[in-house]
């Protein structure tokens, strides 16, 4: 996929989610392909004839523009990544979210970052400037095979789970993003995530139409039932409090 260059007026913009003032996107777009993804309602705005996933748009001048943005802006909290991942592939080329990050460092507003890439682990040097700030990992499964189905272009479990613990060790606060949830084991996932997160999110799927197909095919209808967020998200609330880690269940 070859991302096209675009400039924005715009980079900074206010956010109607609860408890931010702003968001940061970098990118139109996102080459991680996924299937469930919420986000892929930007198409209509873009132009694309593509289906979403396979189309990005690089906003080159993004850390020029949130520098002028930032002048006028009262200081407030800043997501991030709320439609499109700030470290897909194409951020290793342009280092677009880099910039933004440089940028919101001079000013220290506070950051809140959500992403599926290890690449993250490139920025450490600036998280740890940051008076404010909070990198999350959206895992969604303890299945590689369960990864692919569904997030065919994204980087690996593993790989999230290691960026995790690289964060903690680095003692960079952190998140795990346990959303969608996707068919998982949540033994196996508690015990791969125990000790090396600061926080936890879970979110159950909540689009389920797109993806109503996949399930049915791979016999995997069982997962789309309340009862499975339910139990799935009441066990690892209960097992990561156990351990004081605070978790959030926004379902």
């Amino acid at each position: 996929m070859k991302p096209r260059e675009i400039s924005a007026k715009a980079v900074l913009a206010k956010t109607g989610i609860s408890g931010y003032d702003y968001c940061v996107n970098p990118y139109v777009g996102c080459a991680h392909g996924c299937r469930y993804c919420y986000a892929s309602f930007m198409k209509r705005f873009t132009g694309h004839p593509e289906p979403w996933g396979e189309f990005v748009d690089v906003k080159v001048n993004s850390p020029q523009v949130l520098r002028r943005q930032l002048k006028r802006a009262a200081r407030g909290s800043v997501l991030v990544g709320t439609v499109t991942d700030p470290y897909q592939p194409a951020e290793k080329t342009y280092a677009v979210t880099r910039g933004c990050l440089e940028a919101l460092l001079e000013k220290q507003f506070p950051v809140h970052l959500l992403t599926r890439s290890p690449l993250c682990l490139r920025d450490v040097d600036l998280f740890k400037q940051f008076e404010e700030i909070e990198v999350g990992l959206s895992v969604t499964t303890d299945s590689e095979e369960t990864k692919r189905m569904f997030e065919p272009r994204s980087p690996s479990i593993k790989s999230r789970i290691d960026a995790l613990a690289a964060l903690h060790q680095a003692g960079v606060k952190n998140y795990v993003f346990i959303g969608p949830l996707l068919p998982l084991d949540p033994v196996r996932l508690f015990e791969k995530l125990d000790g090396i997160v600061d926080d936890v999110l879970i979110d159950q799927l909540n689009y389920p139409n797109k993806v109503k197909v996949l399930y049915r095919r791979e016999g995997l209808t069982q997962y789309m039932e309340n009862a499975y967020f339910c139990e799935t998200a009441s066990y690892l609330k209960e097992r990561f409090e156990k351990a004081g880690v605070a978790v959030t269940v926004v379902f």
